[in-house]
């Protein structure tokens, strides 16, 4: 990747990024969400980003470990990442996932967070980080942000301190200092009288999301999402 970054760089282009399209094997993303939902099966590898993953994967870091089988016997497939709900003339990975999730800070709230996790613990100065924030907004842009709209469920965390200019943030809003904002793409089926009396604080801001205070993010996901992951590993075991 920094070889094809610098190779992108030098021939003047200054929007590649890990964001892009090109830079991800969506059509093997793709295949092995199709091949799951067939057999069961699939193949993984992982991303080693420190040393500590070094040492278990035997690999340096900033490469990835060889293709492997998924282990045999389970009931649903989970995938993390910034590519599972793409949609272009390629692909099409959104049909092919039964839940898809969104969870994702307001901009500026994303940048002071990698502006604040970059100097911390890669050493950068604030002008590297903001060099990179720029040279990845037009992959942001076209590839990342229209996948929110595929999403069944997205969780936005909004901070409710100032955040005007995150090049100068001296620190990062913390859960109390934010609001969740949970938008739900149908809302049909969804308890929202039960979410809002279990959930204190929390009320609904248009008839298809709830907002709900920082610190109770992870309760908000077990309440949802839970029952919709139960339902789903039961549907897989009936079919």
């Amino acid at each position: 990747m920094k070889d094809e970054l610098a190779r992108r760089v030098a021939a003047g282009d200054q929007s590649f990024s890990h964001f892009s399209y090109e830079a991800n094997e969506l059509e093997r993303l793709e295949e092995t969400f199709r091949s799951y939902a067939a057999t069961g099966r699939g193949f993984t590898r992982h991303y080693v980003h420190d040393d500590r993953e070094s040492e278990r994967y035997g690999v340096a870091p900033g490469r990835f470990t060889e293709w492997e089988d998924f282990p045999e016997g389970s009931d649903l497939l989970f995938y993390e990442g910034l590519h599972g709900a793409v949609v272009n003339d390629k692909v099409n990975l959104a049909q092919l996932a039964d839940l898809k999730i969104g969870v994702v800070p307001v901009i500026n709230l994303e940048w002071t967070q990698k502006i604040h996790r970059d100097r911390a613990s890669r050493g950068y100065s604030t002008e590297a980080v903001t060099d990179t924030i720029l040279r990845r907004m037009h992959a942001y842009v076209h590839c990342i942000c229209p996948q929110f709209t595929e999403t069944d469920i997205n969780f936005q965390r909004v901070p409710v301190v100032d955040t005007s200019n995150p090049f100068i943030a001296r620190w990062i809003p913390t859960a109390d200092e934010s609001l969740v904002v949970i938008r739900f793409r149908n809302p049909r089926g969804i308890d929202f009288p039960y979410l809002t009396s279990m959930i204190d604080g929390s009320w609904m801001s248009r008839a298809n999301s709830i907002v709900v205070p920082g610190p109770k993010l992870d309760l908000a996901m077990q309440l949802i999402l839970t029952p919709l992951i139960e339902r789903l590993v039961r549907d897989a075991r009936r079919a």
